[in-house]
């Protein structure tokens, strides 16, 4: 029996995933070589390689902790022949066009934007993106258009009374493909959203794909965000700041522009049932 026969041998079952991990994990393209970023323990790539879904992973994360018990697990797993754990700010981590397939989740959409921007010039052979924004989906968006991404799936999922929101976006052929099908896609969810003039900000924040399903999770997740605004907005009407007042009237016009399309988007389902 050689090393690799015996390494595989060793191992045992996958690692239990979270219902977010588990739905990212289902995204990650069969045979990928793949990259997780803010690995924490290196779940989701032991369970992608332990399934065989993946033949080559690079486990990354800025933290000495996570590091150690990222490793921990590769090793407990036997699995150090295929997952390289390595500690590193964002895709850092990588060499240029060392994987095809990248997650990051767990983090601010800013932060994630700009992990993805810094590191671009390590995303050549990157051909899938599957994300996982907590908030400021926004930027996170905008950067894959702007970077000839286009989305193809987009998911709510609610767990422990969290809504997570996930992207999964591919590089398209060239950058007019790409400004092709992104302007279909935003058409698309723009008409879906019942208002042509829906501002951009608020489309790139709701998802064109999540606007056309229009889900359960969707409408809740969008009246929760209604009531953090409205408390902003309460706070802002208590500030003694001259800017206070401006910043409040933006706010409004927020929550106007997202009760409008919330309630269109409720109209057109009782009208197609």
């Amino acid at each position: 029996m050689n090393e690799n026969e015996t390494n595989a041998a060793e191992r045992k079952e996958p690692p239990k995933l979270s219902r977010r991990l588990t739905a990212l994990a289902e995204w990650v393209p069969q045979g990928a070589r793949f990259a997780d970023i803010g690995t924490d323990h290196a779940l989701l790539p032991v369970y992608l390689a332990t399934n065989g879904t993946i033949v080559y992973a690079v486990a990354g994360d800025i933290h000495d902790g996570p590091v150690e018990a990222a490793r921990k697990q590769v090793a407990d797993a036997g699995l150090s022949d295929i997952v390289s754990v390595r500690k590193g700010d964002g895709l850092a981590v990588l060499k240029p066009d060392e994987v095809d397939a990248v997650t990051i989740a767990g983090m601010g959409g800013s932060l994630m934007a700009r992990i993805l921007e810094q590191g671009k010039d390590k995303l050549g052979a990157a051909k899938t993106l599957v994300l996982s924004p907590h908030v400021a989906e926004e930027a996170v968006r905008r950067w894959l258009v702007k970077q000839g991404f286009v989305l193809d799936r987009e998911q709510l999922l609610e767990e422990d009374g969290v809504i997570y929101t996930l992207l999964r976006a591919t590089k398209a052929e060239d950058a007019e493909a790409a400004a092709l099908a992104n302007g279909r896609l935003y058409d698309a969810g723009k008409k879906a959203s019942g208002n042509e003039r829906i501002s951009d900000s608020l489309l790139y924040d709701m998802g064109p794909l999540l606007l056309q399903e229009a889900s359960p999770a969707f409408f809740k997740k969008w009246e929760q965000e209604i009531l953090k605004r409205e408390r902003v907005i309460l706070q802002l009407k208590h500030a003694t700041a001259p800017e206070a007042a401006e910043k409040a009237r933006e706010w409004e016009e927020d929550v106007r522009e997202i009760r409008e399309v919330l309630s269109c988007l409720r109209e057109e389902k009782i009208s197609s049932n």
